[in-house]
């Protein structure tokens, strides 16, 4: 969120107002009272667009910031729920400029994003007036000094009054985004103020879960609030999960697979009506990865099913490293463990396995007569089969 970015700003030194963080109008009475007025009262949601959702709001008293963090606590805000405000001192502005460093994956490299048309989506400047909005490619291995700064200030045309500023600013944020191993740090604005400084007015930062065991404090910024409870039941188990939208419980070996599985099984259930008349639609992605033991089969199952969405569910393994009669083996152990949890599987699982060991596996599977446990040889099949039984369970309901 703002505020957080903003204290990773402050962090590495990036000229930043961290004013104090609310959560009801009485403590953003305080808050204006405390820092003086004007302020600005600034929902906090990981997503843009704020302002123009009426997620950002001056308030000239106390009392005014009390009303404004009543009209913006429990907005939507593109699926956001607000829960928390910024309040910070109302900054006078001469200037605004945009300035982000990114993740340039298809040039195997790091952009810089640069333009002094800032204050509004960058998206909509590069639409309407392209020309202002300047892209730097960044050398992996060189990064940014302060040459490189300057060159980048050159080239997209600050002030030359706020150059210096601007370059000390630069290098600052480059140290948040190599340093704390992010994919994006963006700030919009970035002001000139009244008084000639340069500070960050706003600030987004997406951080990369891959160094996460490199940044142990980065848990602090998860928003567990906003957290789909089951994706993070899936969390607390090392499981790769996201909830969807549907019927279908889908579980694979690999993130290829499951993303490949997923189409399949809504391509399937547009023969099949579900809720409202649509077609029956996969209801999570969940890698378990290649090492499909028992208790991680088992823990992939319970999250699954404890879904109310979900109708029924396909698993879809391709042996490789971790053949199929281990994860035949692994189904079949997940079973007995769930029902020794109280949790004994009583929605129907569809199962196709192919690949090292697939025959194995499936008679494994067919003589273990699990109930509800269906073997289909080919995907397609199975989607199909998974998408008939979900449809079937709904209509049902």
């Amino acid at each position: 969120m703002e505020y957080q970015a903003k204290t990773l700003f402050a962090d590495h030194g990036v000229p930043v107002t961290l004013g104090r963080v609310v959560r009801t109008p009485e403590e953003a009475r305080a808050a204006a009272a405390e820092l003086g007025v004007p302020v600005v009262v600034k929902a906090q949601v990981k997503t843009g667009g704020r302002g123009k959702a009426g997620g950002v709001k001056l308030a000239a008293n106390p009392d005014e910031a009390a009303d404004r963090a009543r009209d913006i606590l429990g907005l939507d805000i593109k699926g956001h729920t607000v829960r928390q405000l910024l309040v910070a001192p109302a900054a006078e502005i001469a200037e605004e400029y945009y300035f982000s460093f990114l993740v340039d994956r298809a040039n195997r490299a790091y952009l810089c994003i640069a333009s002094t048309e800032g204050g509004v989506e960058i998206e909509e400047v590069a639409r309407t007036k392209p020309e202002a909005v300047h892209k730097i490619p960044i050398d992996p291995i060189d990064g940014v000094d302060e040459a490189k700064a300057r060159e980048i200030v050159a080239t997209a045309g600050f002030p030359a009054e706020v150059a210096d500023d601007a370059v000390a600013a630069i290098l600052r944020l480059w140290e948040v985004f190599t340093a704390e191993d992010a994919t994006l740090v963006e700030v919009n604005p970035l002001v000139k103020r009244g008084d000639g400084r340069i500070e960050a007015l706003d600030g987004k930062v997406t951080l990369d879960d891959n160094a996460a065991f490199r940044h142990p404090e980065h848990a602090a910024f998860e928003d567990k609030e906003a957290a789909d409870p089951l994706e993070q039941r899936a969390k607390e188990k090392d499981l790769n999960y996201v909830k969807l939208q549907g019927e279908v419980g889908v579980i694979g070996n690999g993130a290829g697979l499951v993303m490949s599985t997923l189409d399949v099984v809504a391509y399937a259930g547009e023969e099949f009506p579900g809720p409202d008349g649509r077609g029956v639609r996969p209801a999570n992605f969940l890698d378990i990865g290649g090492g499909a033991s028992a208790e991680v089969m088992a823990d992939g199952l319970e999250i699954v099913l404890s879904d109310p969405d979900v109708k029924a569910v396909f698993v879809n393994v391709f042996g490789g490293i971790t053949a199929c009669d281990a994860v035949a083996n692994g189904i079949v152990a997940a079973f007995r463990l769930l029902e020794e949890r109280g949790e004994a599987v009583s929605k129907p699982l569809v199962v196709r396995l192919d690949g090292n060991n697939a025959e194995l596996g499936r008679r494994i599977l067919t003589e273990a007569k699990l109930a509800g446990v269906e073997l289909v040889d080919t995907m397609d099949g199975a989607a199909r089969r998974a998408a008939e039984l979900a449809a079937s369970a709904t209509a049902g309901n």
